[in-house]
């Protein structure tokens, strides 16, 4: 259900923009593969674990988005480098993605990418404030298709496509490409926050023996 306060207009004061962004934030919808809803600590925690288990020289992250999201998904695969030690990718060299872009079509570009790299047992994570986006929801399909595990991060529309299609999905209830984008980059920093820190109290807890 749509709540009032998501949906309003921009608001012109900033202590009322960042109350709005905070709900929007802590109700952020998280729905698992087949359509259920569980907690925001219960998706991300899960999703934390998945991180975990791409070791540093077995499979690897694979990130997408376009605009502000592709910003959010090349800040997250620099923490997954090197503050996690996890192998990730995006997919945005400028180069190559215009000459993908020249000859098959930006919406196929990001698909491309994923056919040459991905693995079974990767992690994709696609994050789209619309949801919509033709060249990520192709790659997605294509990590799919590819035994790839499927995080997503959407707004703007509760059923739009990228939401129906993840192992996990988060969801933010607003059309404000400002919110929705602050929200997606505030929740994987929290993901790799949190995996950072796991690591390294395992890696300083006294083994035994």
């Amino acid at each position: 259900m749509t709540s009032p306060k998501s949906k309003a207009a921009i608001p012109q004061q900033a202590a009322a923009y960042l109350d709005t962004l905070a709900h929007l934030m802590v109700t952020t919808a998280v729905t698992t593969g087949d359509g259920a809803l569980i907690t925001l600590d219960e998706g991300s925690e899960t999703v934390v674990q998945w991180v975990m288990g791409v070791g540093p020289t077995s499979n690897k992250v694979m990130l997408v988005g376009n605009g502000g999201s592709s910003s959010v998904v090349s800040h997250v695969q620099n923490d997954l480098c090197k503050a996690v030690g996890v192998r990730a990718l995006v997919f945005t060299e400028q180069p190559l993605l215009t000459a993908l872009a020249n000859d098959i079509g930006y919406e196929a570009a990001y698909e491309q990418s994923v056919q040459w790299w991905g693995d079974d047992g990767d992690l994709m994570l696609a994050v789209s404030s619309s949801g919509k986006s033709e060249n990520i929801l192709r790659a997605a399909q294509a990590a799919k298709d590819h035994g790839c595990r499927l995080v997503t991060f959407s707004g703007f529309g509760e059923d739009n496509p990228l939401r129906q299609m993840g192992d996990m999905n988060f969801y933010v209830d607003s059309s404000v490409y400002g919110f929705v984008e602050t929200a997606h980059a505030a929740l994987t920093h929290f993901i790799t926050d949190r995996t950072m820190t796991i690591k390294r109290e395992a890696a300083a807890a006294p083994s035994g023996g």
